[in-house]
């Protein structure tokens, strides 16, 4: 409870804290997910150019039919598994935001 000017001001600057360490754990894990999103991008861009250039080289529709099958199924996978970590990642950061809060909600309940 505040009982003065100077237990505000102390209040208030404990607040600044807990936010400031709050934004720094958010800003780091959503570079984190930047990160792993543009690793997906590339990954996925150089998947689909080389599956274009075994396309363009099938003899034949089995060959194509079939490489195309492969890409799908290949990029399937790799979209489950890039939303498996996205989802990792996503609730890391709401667990790394609320950390600075936990010790401030304890303290008043």
């Amino acid at each position: 409870m505040v009982q003065g000017p100077v237990d505000f001001q102390k209040f208030g600057k404990e607040n600044l804290d807990l936010a400031m360490t709050s934004f720094g754990a958010v800003s780091k894990s959503a570079q984190a997910i930047a990160v792993e999103l543009a690793d997906y991008t590339k990954t996925s861009f150089e998947t689909s150019t080389a599956t274009l250039e075994k396309l363009l080289g099938a003899k034949t529709l089995e060959q194509a039919v079939e490489i195309q099958q492969g890409f799908l199924k290949s990029s399937y996978e790799a979209l489950v598994a890039e939303t498996s970590k996205l989802g990792e990642l996503y609730a890391d950061l709401a667990k790394e935001a609320y950390k600075p809060y936990e010790a401030a909600f304890s303290k008043a309940v």
